[in-house]
């Protein structure tokens, strides 16, 4: 049975309130695709815009970025220097135990974590979290639970896609609290 679909007000009010984003990597910051070298060595590509979205993220509302995968690449590794994310989560089976770790390490609670993922593996941990989605190319299990499938596929700006809608939500209810000093 399919998620009701959340309300452009429903899911602005959800991600007003959210203090930490968690993404998976492959189909989310990749296009899926796994490039090899003739020297074997693992290639991936990821989307400058998405890179962008997380400094948005930390610069314009004060919200952390995590990653956590089913991957244990060094490739992962280096895209979360580049981006400064220092919450990185690699090799995990089962996201809903990182998931209640989190909480309890950053005293948050669920309802505050945002969680982009793409397949089978990450729909358990879109049901627990504050405001869900998924690429627009994602499988259908994740399509079935996610709370928002953003406009572009993964690999190509759809965690962009998320943090631009945290970001304008935080922004609005920055702007009514200071209208209603």
């Amino acid at each position: 049975m399919s998620k009701k679909k959340l309300s452009k007000k429903e899911i602005l009010k959800r991600a007003s309130k959210i203090k930490f984003v968690l993404t998976d990597v492959d189909g989310v910051l990749t296009d899926t695709g796994v490039y090899y070298s003739a020297k074997g060595e693992e290639l991936k590509r990821y989307s400058i815009r998405d890179g962008m979205g997380v400094e948005r993220l930390r610069k314009l509302v004060g919200v952390e970025t995590g990653i956590m995968t089913k991957e244990n690449t060094d490739v992962v590794r280096s895209r979360a220097a580049k981006l400064k994310i220092e919450e990185l989560h690699l090799g995990i089976l089962e996201k809903e135990k990182t998931l209640e770790e989190i909480i309890s390490r950053k005293n948050i609670s669920a309802k505050e974590i945002a969680f982009i993922g793409d397949d089978t593996n990450d729909v358990e941990i879109m049901k627990n979290v504050g405001l869900s989605a998924c690429p627009n190319d994602a499988t259908k299990f994740a399509k079935k639970v996610a709370d928002i499938i953003v406009e572009s596929g993964g690999g190509n700006g759809a965690f962009r896609d998320l943090a631009e809608i945290i970001i304008e939500a935080k922004l609005q209810k920055q702007k009514i609290k200071k209208e209603d000093k």
